[in-house]
């Protein structure tokens, strides 16, 4: 039975399209800046991650997608609940462990759930 509390959980396929756009994005500009440093890629991947969940609820891979980030209640993320998500979604294994859920560990620990929007 689905957690009164937060919205369905999205599908594992479109999860995976999202971060595929979103490390695709972070790659090209890596690759335009600074000739594909991984951890240059990291870091871009994280700062565009945070910014956009924290402010939009959604990064660009989860708008092509047709997903968003959001908490109990269905509000946004916020500041402070999309930074621990993007840390431990940089850390990988939090995002390749999931919850009974569906939920990544990454978005158990921040209180958040991936949902479609559409």
């Amino acid at each position: 039975m689905p957690d009164p509390v937060f919205p369905p959980v999205a599908g594992l396929g479109r999860r995976v399209l999202a971060l595929a756009v979103d490390w695709a994005l972070a790659s090209a500009v890596s690759a335009g800046f600074f000739g594909f440093d991984a951890l240059a890629t990291l870091g871009i991947f994280a700062l565009m991650t945070w910014l956009m969940v924290a402010t939009l609820s959604a990064t660009v891979g989860h708008v092509v997608a047709g997903l968003a980030v959001r908490t109990p209640g269905r509000g946004p993320a916020g500041p402070v609940r999309a930074l621990v998500r993007t840390l431990l979604l940089c850390l990988v294994v939090p995002a390749v462990v999931w919850g009974s859920d569906g939920r990544g560990l990454h978005d158990m620990a921040a209180g958040t759930v991936v949902t479609r929007i559409r």
